[in-house]
């Protein structure tokens, strides 16, 4: 096999308390990629495209991450990505992951599955770092293995895969800027005790609530006390899409990795549609262009489509 076509998810990052540590994959929308293995040495991109990315690889996301891989695959001189981007850049939630992870695994495929998920996401990293100045996982890792999943460690690589409730994604994506390094400029260096205690006991109840399943303590432990204030201000409308949706019947949520892109959770597909009317609302009443998606949780991570 030669040639392999791929369609890498986008994802939800940081989820709301558990920033840097917790991911889920979407079942929409998805990247389309195609990896072919090629006797040229390096790394061709081809954009299928308008969004004009970088086609040096060293500079884009892909790229980064096939070199990192190449560089432990000496049997491949080199190899070719085509690529087609649905997830809009910026959006918040994990194009620059869907990217770096789609390429690995579609290599990875050609290679008969030589490495293991782990790794991967390991390689995909150096993609995320081109993206935002920084390696982390929590994007890659729910792209890579599907699912909801949890970073315990960057340095050593440490993923667990956590086995969540059926549950319903809507996201709006409005249409502003929020670069990822701006984002993480404004954060504090410094948090107080009392919220470190808190956002812990969120993250913990967070993680049981999707082991036992408990809808309830899911939505009680979907609060941020460190980041989301911070971060919140660069989203206009934030406040009220929140309240609004859980008002709705939302579980709860928040923003999506970096933003722009707010989401909520929801137990079922027709509380998720109501959510997003409510999330629409806010937005048309503030005179900004928006996205939404009311989709669910994706337990496959990346999709192969076929290969050659």
């Amino acid at each position: 096999m030669k040639k392999v076509r791929v369609l890498p998810p986008a994802t939800v990052a940081n989820v709301v308390c558990g920033f840097d540590i917790l991911g889920f994959a979407l079942n929409e929308p998805c990247d389309e990629f195609e990896v072919e293995i090629t006797e040229e040495p390096g790394v061709r991109i081809v954009n299928l495209d308008e969004y004009n990315l970088p086609t040096d690889p060293e500079k884009n996301v892909s790229g980064a991450a096939m070199l990192a891989m190449l560089e432990e695959t000496p049997d491949i001189k080199g190899c070719i990505i085509y690529s087609k981007k649905i997830i809009k850049p910026g959006s918040g939630i994990g194009s620059s992951a869907a990217s770096a992870a789609g390429v690995v695994v579609g290599l990875n495929h050609l290679l008969g599955n030589r490495f293991s998920n782990a790794d991967l996401v390991r390689f995909a990293m150096f993609g995320e770092k081109v993206a935002s100045g920084v390696k982390h996982a929590d994007n890659i890792a729910p792209c890579i293995y599907g699912g909801v999943t949890l970073i315990r460690s960057i340095f050593p690589l440490d993923i667990v895969s956590i086995d969540a409730p059926p549950l319903y994604a809507t996201v709006v994506h409005p249409q502003i800027e929020v670069r990822t390094a701006d984002a993480r400029q404004i954060l504090r260096q410094k948090v107080l005790l009392k919220d470190a205690i808190k956002q812990w006991g969120n993250i913990a109840g967070l993680v049981a609530g999707f082991l036992k399943k408990d809808y309830d303590l899911i939505g009680r432990s979907l609060e941020d006390v460190i980041i989301e204030p911070v971060r919140s201000i660069l989203i206009p409308g934030f406040d009220e899409v929140k309240k609004r949706s859980k008002d709705a019947g939302a579980l709860g949520g928040g923003i999506s990795g970096s933003g722009p892109s707010i989401f909520m959770l929801s137990k079922d597909e027709l509380t998720a549609k109501a959510v997003a009317k409510e999330m629409e609302e806010v937005f048309i009443k503030i005179g900004i262009d928006y996205h939404t998606h009311v989709t669910s949780i994706n337990s496959q991570g990346v999709k192969i489509i076929h290969s050659a």
